[in-house]
């Protein structure tokens, strides 16, 4: 009805949308991981929505792949710029490495004070296998067309070569990472600071250094930006029908996919722990 009587004050609206987990990880079993893809209908409704006022972010990752860190991150820009919107990101337990990418898709950062923000850099991580499989006789038969295919192949031992090749790919995907949060954090950034070793601060201290713009919870803070009344949307990714009955594995425990899913588990697990959570 309100829409109808225009002279009646509006009301401020406010999605939210939620970037939780590993981003690309459980993507392929519509799992917790983000991608751009299974985002993108969340984020395009986001900013269609008539008389947005502002959009949130409500980030909890730590990191996962960096081509789709940058979609999303992009494809956020992207919109924001076109509908001349607010984008504010407030991050919950995590915003590393790929989750600092896309809370710095925001125009404003805001912090728990146990946040951990940072973790600008770039991880490539194996086993090495080789002495193992000596020791219980079990001979690697590699047969490759092209020199190059057998790169970091964990059960033979580790080339000189394949370190370099590796740097060669790692490198370039850390300087893109570099120039977006310098592009997006601005002179907000110290110029005597070193951000991108991977470190890892925490809430206040991610604040005095300039990663992010002060200490905040999601619904106070746009509250306080925009007034009492300001209304807000939840958006997420839309889960499987057997998720929603938490029906977990009902749909990935036959051959290939129960490996997938628990490979993808592992990997999420793993990206937490850097962190201690």
């Amino acid at each position: 009805m309100r829409r109808f009587i225009p002279f009646l004050p509006r009301v401020p609206l406010v999605p939210v949308i939620r970037l939780t987990g590993a981003i690309g990880g459980g993507a392929r079993l519509g799992g917790g991981g983000m991608s751009d893809a299974a985002l993108a209908p969340v984020i395009e409704r986001a900013f269609a929505l008539r008389g947005v006022t502002a959009v949130a972010l409500a980030v909890n990752s730590p990191g996962g792949s960096p081509v789709q860190s940058s979609l999303i991150a992009a494809r956020i820009r992207r919109l924001a710029d076109e509908k001349k919107i607010p984008v504010h990101a407030f991050v919950e337990d995590a915003a590393a490495s790929g989750g600092y990418w896309l809370a710095c898709a925001a125009d404003h950062i805001w912090v728990d004070d146990c946040s951990l923000v940072g973790s600008i850099g770039v991880i490539s991580a194996s086993f090495g296998l080789p002495e193992f499989l000596a020791r219980n006789g079990v001979e690697r038969r590699v047969h490759t067309a092209g020199r190059s295919k057998s790169l970091g192949d964990p059960f033979l031992p580790e080339k000189p070569e394949d370190v370099a090749r590796l740097r060669a790919i790692l490198d370039p995907i850390h300087d893109a990472f570099i120039a977006h949060v310098r592009a997006r954090r601005g002179d907000r950034l110290k110029a005597d600071v070193d951000y991108f070793q991977g470190d890892v601060w925490v809430g206040a201290r991610a604040v005095d250094l300039g990663l992010a713009d002060g200490p905040g919870h999601l619904a106070p803070k746009l509250r306080a930006l925009y007034g009492d009344k300001t209304r807000f949307l939840p958006l997420g990714q839309r889960r499987p029908f057997w998720r929603r009955f938490g029906i977990e594995g009902a749909a990935a425990r036959m051959g290939a996919e129960a490996v997938t899913a628990a490979l993808d588990a592992a990997e999420e697990r793993a990206a937490w722990a850097r962190l201690g959570l």
